[in-house]
């Protein structure tokens, strides 16, 4: 019994700082998503680009052009009415933030934000469109 509780004591305590791990990334990566939405309500796309990851970055190559992009391929991010997060999860050795976005028009439409960690802290390195949820009766 003395083992099955030193186990248990020593389990938790491990267990304790991946917790705390797992909520400094979730704070971290929903506070990228929400200061680049944010950019992108202020039109300032040469903020906004700070936070796309260098695989993006690479792939625009200006500020411009990925705002132009954003305009047009993801308006209700441009200008989101409500934003929710969902659940923060691991595929593929990335961590994928849902994220539910409700448009100007009260449409909801449902995220996935892959992210990775960088010297600047996190970034968005893909964004891409996820089918809404069944809904059941």
């Amino acid at each position: 019994m003395l083992r099955f509780a030193l186990l248990i004591a020593v389990f938790l305590g491990f267990a304790a700082p991946l917790a705390a791990q797992t909520q400094s990334d979730s704070d971290g990566i929903q506070s990228t998503i929400t200061a680049q939405m944010e950019a992108f309500k202020a039109d300032d796309f040469a903020q906004a680009f700070s936070y796309a990851a260098p695989n993006i970055k690479g792939m625009f190559g200006t500020a411009d052009r990925f705002g132009m992009m954003v305009r047009n391929g993801y308006p209700m991010v441009h200008r989101p009415a409500d934003v929710r997060y969902l659940e923060l999860r691991e595929l593929g050795g990335r961590l994928w933030q849902k994220v539910q976005v409700q448009d100007a028009d009260g449409t909801f439409h449902y995220l996935d934000y892959g992210m990775v960690p960088t010297d600047q802290g996190w970034q968005i390195a893909a964004v891409q469109f996820l089918p809404a949820p069944d809904v059941g009766v």
